[in-house]
């Protein structure tokens, strides 16, 4: 009987006591809530160092070279410049068109008296008075940009108080230096080559329309002179000449036919 006592004892599964309860490990602590912590922290600080530098800036608002890009760059015609190249060829030819059909036809076809003749120098005088027009409307968008490039490029901004002709200059920080040159570098002075190259390209046509117009009043006058039987000079008078066309005028006067 012992010996079978044993051998149960020893056969029985271990339970534990309920007085002690299982160990639990501890588990580390979670890291997943510093990240906002620390982008709170960055944000705080760099939207402080932001606000610090624009109190300490006394130029007004709208004279700020930053907000000046902002406003020119939202601006019509200056965004076509800095808008993507098929939108700002796109709006160009429409203002150069436009401005062909609505005002450079009629005023080429009022100069024009034949028309079966007149044809060629009535469009060419129209496609010429569109690329005029377009030529100032990119000079205009030149002259804006290359101004607000030259205030985030400069060290040094020039403002007025109170507009009252009171100009003062503002020596701008390394922080504010160094934000408007980026700006400049690399969003003004890509615009101001597209325009550059586009102000090139506009002169070329203007002169080749001005030369084909010089052409065709060149070739009219020599149709004329050879039509009236080469009798008559553009430009020149004289009494040879005015006696062949008012021989009345000159009655009793030698060489008279």
């Amino acid at each position: 009987m012992e010996t079978i006592t044993t051998l149960n004892l020893f056969l029985t599964p271990f339970q534990p006591s309920k007085s002690f309860p299982p160990s639990k490990t501890p588990k580390p602590p979670s890291l997943r809530k510093l990240p906002p912590l620390i982008t709170r922290v960055s944000s705080s600080s760099s939207s402080n160092g932001r606000n610090a530098t624009e109190s300490d800036c006394p130029v007004p608002f709208d004279q700020q070279p930053v907000n000046e890009y902002q406003s020119l760059s939202s601006s019509v015609p200056f965004s076509w410049a800095s808008a993507e190249l098929p939108v700002y060829c796109s709006r160009l030819a429409l203002t150069g068109t436009a401005f062909s059909l609505l005002v450079g036809l009629p005023v080429a076809a009022f100069g024009v008296h034949d028309f079966r003749t007149g044809v060629v120098e009535c469009v060419v005088g129209a496609v010429s008075a569109g690329i005029l027009a377009v030529t100032l409307s990119v000079l205009r968008m030149y002259l804006g940009w290359a101004y607000v490039g030259n205030r985030l490029l400069s060290a040094t901004v020039e403002y007025e108080e109170t507009g009252w002709y009171d100009g003062q200059i503002w020596v701008k920080t390394p922080e504010v230096l160094a934000r408007d040159r980026l700006l400049g570098s690399f969003s003004v002075k890509p615009v101001l080559n597209r325009v550059k190259l586009t102000l090139i390209g506009l002169a070329v046509s203007l002169l080749i329309s001005i030369f084909l117009l010089i052409n065709i009043e060149s070739s009219k006058d020599h149709y004329n002179s050879n039509d009236s039987g080469g009798r008559t000079v553009p430009g020149v008078y004289n009494d040879d000449s005015a006696k062949l066309f008012e021989p009345d005028a000159f009655c009793g006067e030698p060489n008279i036919n």
